[in-house]
């Protein structure tokens, strides 16, 4: 009869055990406490008996396998079992160490349930055992399989009706009916009008993903037109909210570079610190093509410390797309064309000391379709009174990471919310400006393509231009500050490096 097995230190302290027989834990521990006791090192045998258990056992690198078994169990059986049970432990554990054993131990324990019963040994394999705890059912399968399908069809249903609803609710509104939602004490059909539009937002509500909060008016200086005291009331809403701890985030209609300053954390910043800032504005096709691309880069260096005002910048211009560099007035032009190093054409003069100065600025100018960053794809179709659009993003430059990314499409006006089928990411709906915000937070080689779809009253025409915008922290055109040295001495100095692109303008038309 099997008591117990277990898998224990060399120092007797037990990882693993299971009993197969009442045992307490106090019992089951002074056993594996007194086995590594009983152990002659001077003998190769497997087992060691006491006066009432019998020990068999199998070193493990730096652990044991031990079976505790009664004195008249069969010796032979009992080192068959042994063999299967550590045959089953590498199965689970990737290396026989501690850490190991004590993470897979529920695993471990419910294949020593499959090797032995109420102790005796149950005529199994290592394979059956590999099945048996995988506990795989086709019935469970199937179920799943059903279960699934049927909540696609529950949710496409959901879908078609909410479109009927709204189709019912805009065709009340166009035949003069009073507009759902106002409901006063009308006749029964705006009654019906206003159940249904209760009914479809909350089929809308309950489809829709988590949604950002509504953006709020950029801050600053507006030269928008103020009607009475709106704005103020917009205004002490919004503080209201902050002050309740929420997060409002800034509208699209804001600069990306205001955006950036946002997004960029604080830069550890040296004595020598450069800039690199590049500013993007195209222009696209809406069938594909690229009308314009404009990109402008410059390298902007602030020196804090006079002792580094005289120093030469190592260029790494990797670009191969046709780049047009140009330098500063005062930079020595043929030390950048032989040696790509930025210094002053005089070497005793040195650069000026707490302000910006841009020393080298870059432009590309194309039409090349395989230059665009991103591509977008805007498909709206005709659907009876409605159009169902659908759109996609895919990152052609797969070195750049955009973060912030948002795609701005126009919606026709008077028509209500856009039904949103599927989408990847979050999506916002602003119905003063009648826009639909989508919003990626990263857009990079891992998620480098992603789709939206929805349905809305209106023409193909309605649904454009879209607009793009992010900021990414990698520029676009390879062009990098590699290192910094003092004129005198060639000697390195320490710099620090901040980069980003910015969207100045990114249409589809």
């Amino acid at each position: 009869v099997l008591l117990a097995a277990a898998v224990c230190t060399k120092a007797g302290k037990a990882i693993v055990s299971r009993q197969f027989v009442e045992m307490t834990r106090t019992r089951i521990e002074g056993l594996l406490a007194a086995f590594p006791k009983l152990m002659n090192t001077g003998k190769q045998h497997t087992f060691v008996e006491t006066e009432s258990v019998r020990y068999v056992y199998q070193p493990m690198e730096k652990l044991y396998m031990v079976l505790i078994t009664t004195k008249n169990s069969n010796i032979l059986e009992d080192l068959e079992t042994l063999r299967l049970f550590s045959r089953v432990i590498p199965e689970y554990c990737r290396a026989l160490e501690e850490n190991e054993i004590s993470e897979h131990c529920f695993d471990l324990i419910f294949a020593f349930d499959e090797i032995v019963a109420l102790g005796y040994r149950e005529n199994v394999n290592l394979a059956q055992i590999r099945t048996f705890t995988e506990m795989d059912s086709h019935e469970e399968k199937v179920f799943r399989a059903v279960r699934e399908t049927q909540e696609r069809e529950a949710k496409a249903e959901m879908r078609r009706k909410a479109k009927e609803l709204q189709q019912a609710r805009r065709d009340a509104e166009r035949h003069g009916k009073k507009a759902p939602g106002f409901g006063g004490f009308g006749s029964s059909a705006v009654s019906g009008g206003t159940t249904a539009a209760m009914i479809t937002e909350t089929i809308i509500e309950t489809e829709k993903p988590k949604v950002a909060p509504a953006p709020a008016r950029p801050s600053g200086p507006s030269k928008a037109l103020k009607l009475g005291a709106k704005g103020k009331e917009v205004d002490n809403f919004v503080d209201k909210l902050k002050s309740e701890g929420e997060n409002i985030m800034t509208s699209v209609g804001k600069r990306s570079a205001e955006a950036a300053k946002v997004l960029a954390p604080p830069v550890n910043m040296e004595s020598v610190h450069m800039k690199i800032e590049e500013k993007i504005s195209l222009t696209c096709g809406r069938d594909g093509g690229l009308q314009n691309m404009e990109l402008h880069g410059m390298i902007m260096l602030h020196i804090s410390d006079e002792k580094f005002a005289r120093i030469r910048l190592h260029v790494e211009n990797e670009d191969k797309r046709g780049v047009q560099l140009q330098t500063h007035p005062n930079v020595d032009k043929k030390l950048f064309t032989t040696e790509s190093q930025i210094g002053l054409k005089n070497p005793e003069k040195s650069f000026p000391i707490n302000s910006d100065v841009g020393v080298l600025k870059w432009r590309l100018q194309t039409t090349e379709e395989s230059f665009i960053p991103l591509t977008i794809n805007c498909w709206p179709s005709e659907s009876g009174n409605s159009c169902d659009v659908n759109i996609e993003y895919e990152l052609q430059e797969e070195s750049l990471e955009l973060n912030d990314v948002i795609i701005t499409i126009p919606l026709p006006s008077g028509v209500g919310a856009p039904v949103i089928g599927e989408i990847d990411g979050e999506y916002r709906h602003d119905s003063r400006r009648n826009l639909l915000e989508w919003c990626l937070p990263v857009i990079d080689a891992k998620n480098k393509s992603g789709s939206l779809e929805f349905s809305i009253a209106g023409q193909p025409n309605d649904f454009f231009p879209v607009q793009v915008a992010f900021v990414s922290k990698k520029n676009y055109c390879n062009i990098q500050v590699t290192k910094v040295t003092q004129v005198d001495g060639n000697t390195p100095v320490r710099f620090s490096t901040e980069t980003t692109f910015l969207v100045d303008k990114y249409e589809i038309l």
